[in-house]
């Protein structure tokens, strides 16, 4: 029978969670890291006992770490970031130039076929990439370097490079989401780089049709599909048919369009998954009450999903990468809180059950399906 498992990366080190095809009993083995900020931890579609993890601490800085054998052991690898090219500068908060800088790496994106190969996605808005497994690293520098780049502003958790994607099917593509400058195609493999923000709407910027500037939180697609996208922004949830040529609006009949994650079920490419927060300054779930929102069919109409999920006194946080799903053929949905619990639904989203409590607060969960 089939296994999964959970990578959670936490506030307090990282926890890998197990179970058989059934998912109903879990073992839970760590933290690893004790103490650590584990920013994202993702295994290698080509080979699952590859694990790659980012641990980052405000005293000693930054560690990738990699695991060979499932998540019981791990080593640090390289850990080397430079940029590449001329340093110049980007918008600060102000919109005064301010350096580029390193702070962390968020986003850890193993590639499709290669064990070996990772992509990095950093702190201030820098893309990198490792063909050893992690032990070095180098900056694709065509994405920093955009034209548009010197008018990049920082979000509310900084200038993020939070999301990478792998196009399945023109392996050349590769869509990168920076908060809060937009989403970016590259069809050359990392080479060249060109914004794809048309239609997306946002306050604060001079022009509301800018093509940079956006506060992106998360993009997915469906493997099948990969010229659909859909989006998180930071007000509106989105869709593109057209591999992010031009987006619309599908927040539909949802309480509030404001969230941070957003997935899409493994065999129907038409359902998608948020979690609605009440707003940009408070965040946490709309009445207290924790609730996952599922569209059957690709935005406009939403389902409140709850049974299982605690309905009155809930105000923790759902981050940006803290949802993933699996691939068994009844599709698994998982997601974990600021308030240390990850929740998990063996039947797409119908019925929740917490799979750990008391965890220190949830930065990521990714899915593995094992064989």
């Amino acid at each position: 029978m089939s296994g999964v498992r959970v990578l959670v990366g936490t506030h307090k080190g990282a926890f890998v969670l197990t179970a058989d095809g059934k998912r109903d009993d879990w073992e839970i083995s760590g933290p690893f890291f004790g103490g650590w900020d584990i920013y994202h931890a993702k295994g290698s579609p080509a080979d699952p006992d590859r694990l790659y993890a980012s641990q980052v601490s405000g005293w000693s800085g930054q560690v990738i770490q990699r695991s060979d054998d499932g998540g019981k052991t791990w080593q640090p690898v390289g850990n080397e970031f430079s940029y590449a090219g001329t340093p110049g500068t980007h918008q600060w908060y102000d919109g005064t130039p301010h350096p580029w800088e390193f702070e962390r790496v968020w986003h850890l994106e193993p590639s499709l076929d290669d064990p070996d190969t990772v992509y990095a996605g950093v702190e201030d808005a820098g893309l990198f990439r490792s063909t050893d497994g992690g032990q070095s690293w180098q900056e694709l520098p065509g994405l920093r370097g955009h034209g548009t780049g010197a008018s990049w502003q920082p979000g509310g958790g900084g200038m993020c490079l939070h999301t990478i994607l792998l196009d399945p099917k023109q392996r050349d593509r590769i869509y990168a989401a920076i908060s809060a400058a937009g989403t970016f195609r590259s069809d050359d493999g990392g080479q060249t780089w060109r914004p794809v923000n048309h239609g997306l709407q946002s306050e604060g910027i001079p022009d509301p049709d800018a093509d940079v500037g956006h506060c992106v939180h998360r993009i997915a697609m469906h493997p099948s599909r990969p010229d659909v996208l859909f989006m998180q922004k930071h007000w509106d949830v989105m869709r593109s048919d057209d591999a992010g040529e031009s987006w619309r609006e599908i927040s539909g009949d949802l309480p509030t369009d404001f969230g941070f994650p957003i997935d899409v079920h493994a065999h129907e490419p038409d359902t998608v998954y948020v979690i609605p927060i009440t707003s940009d300054a408070l965040h946490f779930p709309p009445d207290g009450k924790l609730r996952v929102y599922r569209s059957k069919t690709g935005g406009e109409e939403w389902q409140p999903l709850s049974r299982g999920l605690p309905q009155e006194h809930c105000y923790v946080n759902v981050l940006r990468d803290a949802m993933a799903v699996d691939s068994l053929d009844e599709c698994g949905v998982y997601f974990g809180t600021t308030g240390g619990q990850v929740y998990a639904s063996p039947d797409a989203g119908d019925n929740w059950a917490p799979i750990a409590r008391d965890l220190p607060a949830v930065l990521s969960v990714e899915v593995q399906t094992l064989p």
